[in-house]
């Protein structure tokens, strides 16, 4: 095992091993501590408090995933919300749906912004886009503020430590309904349901207590623990599994299609038991 390898302990007991070509950048932010590392199987990848955030190869399944379920489920989505991202992965799948006359992205932590857009500049690029408006903020805290404003919000979050540990939370899911439109829809990723189930289990019951439509949905995200990722989607009017034909249009993307939208909510059955 020539070179230096890294390790992501995915559980105490479970972790994900990758070669690591070089460092290309690394700091102690104000909220977490934040790896830039090029990979050998994987490419540019970004680590905050040694977990993997996202890389260069496989990225396009989560951005993909977490941005066109809703946008395509609700029939005008004009103004948008990304909760986290500052890589720019969600606001660069966004910016290919054309209804959206504006995205704006809350990332708490700045660093990962400017690192992002060094590193990852496949992901990051459109984070200067005249249709996006870039807030360093908390988004827990925008949240909060806003109220009947947004048509989708999505929250791309780390996982629920440090900074993001009160994007899991009832009120948080309060706040988004409230800041929402009557009409409006969320979704957030909610981690993956070999080591997380009680967190999906938890997420959907505070969910299904605020939004009259929620659904689990899944994805393959290689270097995520276990690989199996769910979405949590809350929607006030518009079911995803009910999305008219017609409202699908076609746009560039390399996992998402109309058969996979409907598909990704077809659940094994013990993740289909958490939902109960």
């Amino acid at each position: 095992m020539g070179g230096l390898w890294f390790t992501e302990k995915q559980t105490k007991d479970f972790g994900i091993t990758m070669k690591v070509n070089q460092t290309l950048h690394t700091e102690q932010t104000e909220y977490q501590k934040l790896d830039m590392v090029e990979t050998a199987e994987w490419g540019n990848m970004l680590l905050l408090d040694g977990m993997v955030m996202t890389s260069v190869k496989d990225e396009f399944v989560y951005h993909e995933m977490i941005t066109h379920v809703p946008l395509f489920t609700h029939p005008n989505p004009e103004n948008v919300l990304v909760v986290g991202g500052g890589d720019g992965g969600v606001i660069r799948e966004i910016l290919k749906h054309p209804e959206v006359k504006k995205a704006t992205l809350v990332e708490i932590d700045g660093k990962v912004i400017a690192y992002a857009k060094k590193y990852l500049p496949e992901i990051a690029g459109e984070l200067e886009n005249e249709r996006v408006e870039v807030k360093v903020d908390d988004g827990f805290m925008h949240i909060a503020k806003s109220e009947n404003q947004y048509d989708v919000i999505m929250v791309d979050s780390t996982e629920p430590v440090g900074p993001a540990v009160n994007l899991f939370t009832k009120g948080f899911y309060s706040g988004i309904a409230k800041a929402l439109k009557a009409d409006g829809i969320f979704v957030a990723q909610t981690d993956n349901p070999w080591f997380k189930a009680d967190l999906i289990r938890e997420v959907l019951r505070d969910v299904k207590e605020i939004f009259p439509v929620t659904r689990l949905y899944t994805a393959n995200v290689p270097t995520y623990p276990s690989g199996m990722w769910t979405f949590t989607i809350g929607s006030k009017k518009y079911d995803p599994l009910a999305v008219s034909d017609e409202r699908f249009h076609d746009i560039d993307t390399k996992y998402y299609t109309k058969e996979l939208h409907q598909a990704a909510f077809v659940l094994p059955k013990f993740v289909e038991d958490l939902t109960r």
